[in-house]
Formats: C-alpha cells, structure tokens, sequence
C-alpha cells in the first residue's frame, strides 16, 4: 500500500494535477468512484475479522455523503445498503471464524436500530423514483431484513429488483444473482440453465452456486467438483473451509450464492457487482 502511494504521488506531481476542491457542477461525474472506493472500504471490513472497524469507516464516510450530498439518491442507497449488510454482521460467523449461512442465522442477534434506518432510506428512495444500482441493492437487502426467516422471503419481489438491476448493470454477477433468486421461485433447474450460460469459471461464487443446484437435483457428484473449484478459489480460509465441508456449517443445506458470495458487488474486480451479496 505504502509503494502504491508513493507511485500515486509522484504521478500526481509528474503530471501537475493541481490539489483544490471540485467545483459543485464537477461533482456529479465524480461520484461514481467515490461511491465504489467507500463501498470497497466497507467490503474489506466486511470480509476480514481483523478489520471491522474498515466497515464502521465506511458507514461513516457515507454519512458524510449524504449529508454533503442530500439529493442525490445513489448516496442515499449506499447508505443504506451499507447500514443493512452492518446489521447482519456479528451473526454471519461464529466464534471460531466458521460461516453461518443466511438460513442459519439467528436474526434475533440482527441490529434492529440499523434495518429501521436503511429501510427508512429505502422508502426514501422509492418516494424519489429514481432508480440506481446502489438503491436496488439496498432494497433487496431490505426484502431481506423485512422477512423473520427464509421461508418468508418474498422471492417475487427479489427477482422484479433483480430485474432492475440487471437492466441497469447487465454483469454476469448480477445475473448470476437474479438466477439464484429465480431458482427460489422456479426451482434448481430453472436457475442452473441461467446460470450455465455465464462466463465465470474464476469466480468463487459462481462454483459454489452450480454446487448448491447440482446438488439440489441430485447430482451429487457433479456438485462435489464443483464445490472443490469453488474451495480452490475462494479467497479466505473460512470460505475455503465452508466450502471442502460441501457447503455446510453444521446441518445447514449446501449454500446459494446468497450465502457465500463475495460485493459486491463489491471487491470490485472488474465490475461493481462482485460482493458478498446477501450473506
């Protein structure tokens, strides 16, 4: 990080890029990678135990935003989407750094003050109507936060967002997203067929969501490899381990991309749809 500043430095000073503050109609074009850094920031907290205060950083810079920023809805939705992914957090491990899936969580132990506040915003944005993909990510979550288990998601709602979603960002990963929440309405084959038509053999998530459908239609061996290329690929030990366990913490089924994926959406890699999405 240090060299990477330093080279930073002295490309500014070589190219004579003047440090002032943007004028306001500079602003608008700016926001994107601003947005994408603060979500970035989140993410690495989010995926690292040791750095969870990465993640109260990033909330904190995004209230900065809004308040700088009151009228413009993508701040707003990145906001809330970060104050949902927060109010999960301290449920998604266990004590000896094990992942606990959605469908296992106990959503007792989710921060209610936090869910009322990014719902509240996502209200907010509806009222707007001003769709962005920031504001459709914290509505799903939203969908989420809304149901007391699993079996209450209201799935239509999620793909009618994925929809959206897609339709302003069509990424593989979100289209590997919305297949997964088809899947919950039409069932493993439906979503598997979507699924096999995306181009992500060196993404994790996309691995361990053909292992979960594999299995689900009882191709069971089909699902182990699948599992074993998601484990290779995963980026922490923990995943790594979920993974090689077939997509199990304790008698949890074998997980959906919701459950395992890691940012977006955010990593950001190559696109800004590569989280952890719903986990």
């Amino acid at each position: 990080m240090a060299q990477r500043l330093a080279r930073a430095k002295r490309k500014i000073k070589a190219a004579r890029i003047p440090y002032r503050v943007p004028e306001d109609h500079e602003l608008p074009d700016r926001l994107r990678p601003v947005l994408a850094v603060v979500y970035l920031i989140f993410n690495a907290g989010l995926t690292s135990r040791a750095e969870p205060s990465l993640c109260r950083e990033g909330i904190r810079l995004a209230r900065i935003l809004a308040t700088l920023m009151p009228d413009e809805p993508e701040v707003a939705g990145l906001l809330a989407l970060l104050l949902l992914t927060e109010s999960r957090r301290s449920s998604r491990t266990r004590a000896d750094g094990s992942l606990v899936v959605l469908g296992e969580q106990d959503r007792t132990r989710w921060d209610r003050a936090l869910i009322e506040e990014g719902q509240e915003i996502v209200r907010a944005c509806l009222r707007r109507n001003q769709p962005g993909a920031y504001q459709l990510q914290a509505a799903i979550n939203a969908v989420h936060a809304d149901a007391s288990g699993v079996e209450e998601t209201d799935w239509s709602q999620i793909v009618a967002l994925y929809d959206q979603l897609f339709a302003l960002a069509p990424t593989p990963v979100v289209a590997l997203n919305r297949a997964i929440a088809i899947g919950e309405l039409q069932g493993p084959s439906a979503a598997l067929a979507l699924v096999d038509e995306l181009d992500l053999d060196n993404y994790h998530p996309f691995h361990a969501t053909r292992a979960d459908l594999l299995w689900r239609l009882g191709r069971h061996s089909e699902a182990k490899a699948a599992y074993e290329r998601a484990a290779a690929l995963a980026p922490t030990e923990a995943e790594r381990d979920f993974l090689r366990l077939g997509g199990r913490s304790t008698t949890s089924k074998p997980p959906s991309l919701d459950e395992t994926q890691g940012g977006s959406e955010a990593q950001l890699p190559t696109d800004e749809f590569g989280r952890r999405e719903l986990s």
